[in-house]
């Protein structure tokens, strides 16, 4: 319940609540079987997106995450359209990877899909009042607190 303040830890599990109800929100039919969670997957691509021509290594470094788990993740988003890989043209052994020009048909259905019934799922009815409150304090949530907020988190602080 809302008591007027929210403290850090808080803020860490409402964040981490909201994340499991994004994976779960996101569909998973017609990908095959892959070893990389959705979660991964989504912080690759979130990362090419910011830095087109990256190396998997450099990808790697900036999210933290195991340069093979990069890598499956890279396969899978290439598979699925979204991205794209070339040779270096410094060092053609090392891939680059950027984004593809136009939004593949596997982002067309992850961006077109509701999140309504993950949200039912996660508390418990499906509730259609209920399911459309929460949902619209999501939007009204995601509108104020863009993507531009973590580069604002990552400044230099004065």
């Amino acid at each position: 319940m809302y008591r007027g303040s929210v403290n850090g830890v808080e803020l860490f599990l409402l964040g981490r609540t909201l994340m499991k109800i994004g994976e779960e929100a996101i569909p998973r039919e017609g990908i095959g079987e892959w070893t990389t969670s959705v979660r991964t997957v989504v912080i690759v691509l979130l990362d090419v997106v910011e830095h087109d021509n990256s190396s998997i290594g450099e990808i790697a470094a900036r999210t933290g995450l195991p340069q093979s788990r990069v890598s499956e993740s890279v396969a899978r988003l290439r598979q699925g359209g979204s991205v794209l890989t070339f040779p270096d043209p410094a060092d053609r052994r090392r891939m680059l990877v950027r984004r593809a020009p136009e939004m593949s048909a596997r982002v067309a259905v992850v961006a077109g899909t509701p999140v309504d019934g993950a949200v039912a799922s996660a508390i418990g009815t499906a509730e259609p009042a209920r399911v459309t409150e929460i949902v619209e304090l999501l939007e009204r949530l995601a509108g104020l607190l863009t993507p531009e907020a973590i580069a604002r988190l990552r400044a230099p602080r004065r």
